[in-house]
């Protein structure tokens, strides 16, 4: 287990946005989070990364308790994410974005210079290298994202709604960058998405959020049959598709 959440709640006022949420992701595993507009799939996320102290409940990262910890720590320890608005330094280059990843990961100089030329290899981004990420698409701006914090060293990559805007290519090929990241880096991958579709075919499991709460946990190919995500987010028509 590399990630683990127990009885993790987070409140805002009177708003409940995460109530007694369990989340136990497998080393090396695809997971994928899904729910209605308003589930608390994003709140889960700044939660875990540090963004949001939990309101109940603890966070168990690689065997150390992040709960109360920072995200500047979180990342330290070998937690990424990236965000549905894609995050870079406009004015800096593809290089420089990789490498202000590379720098907090840690390391001496030559390590860094490695591993920024191999991320730029890896995620074949060596065309842009001194290109203004303001210049860039909204697919190349991902993966300078997806880049940077790969850069960083990285146990665990979370991803939210990274196929956001994209067009049915770009998401094939996202979604294949994704695989080659978690089978040839063996970096687990904790994945929030709209599309469901998508989802279900590159998860090794899922979990489904309502309201806050945990409402399915299990399998990709259960969520279309499960009867309380049909009430709640599918309707018989999606399930059926």
């Amino acid at each position: 287990m590399i990630l683990e959440t127990k009885g993790v709640s987070k409140v805002f006022g009177k708003l409940q946005a995460l109530i007694e949420v369990d989340l136990r992701v497998e080393k090396g595993e695809v997971f994928g989070i899904a729910g209605p507009n308003g589930a608390g799939k994003s709140t889960l996320f700044n939660v875990i990364a540090g963004v949001y102290p939990p309101s109940a409940g603890r966070i168990i990262f690689d065997g150390h308790d992040i709960t109360r910890l920072g995200p500047h720590k979180v990342c330290q320890l070998g937690l990424a994410r990236t965000f549905q608005i894609p995050q870079t330094f406009h004015t800096l280059s593809v290089y420089d974005n990789i490498r202000v990843g590379a720098v907090f990961g840690g390391g001496d100089g030559g390590g860094r210079r490695r591993k920024i030329e191999e991320t730029l290899e890896f995620l074949n981004l060596e065309p842009y290298r001194d290109t203004p990420a303001s210049n860039l698409d909204l697919y190349t701006t991902k993966m300078v994202m997806m880049a940077a914090a790969l850069a960083t060293g990285c146990k665990l990559l979370m991803l939210d709604e990274p196929l956001a805007g994209l067009a049915m290519a770009e998401i094939s090929d996202f979604l294949a960058v994704v695989r080659k990241i978690n089978q040839d880096r063996g970096i687990t991958i904790l994945m929030i998405e709209h599309i469901l579709d998508s989802l279900i075919e590159i998860s090794h499991r899922m979990l489904i959020l309502h309201n806050g709460m945990v409402i399915y946990t299990g399998a990709p190919e259960g969520v279309r049959r499960d009867a309380k995500v049909i009430e709640v987010y599918l309707g018989e028509g999606e399930a059926a598709a």
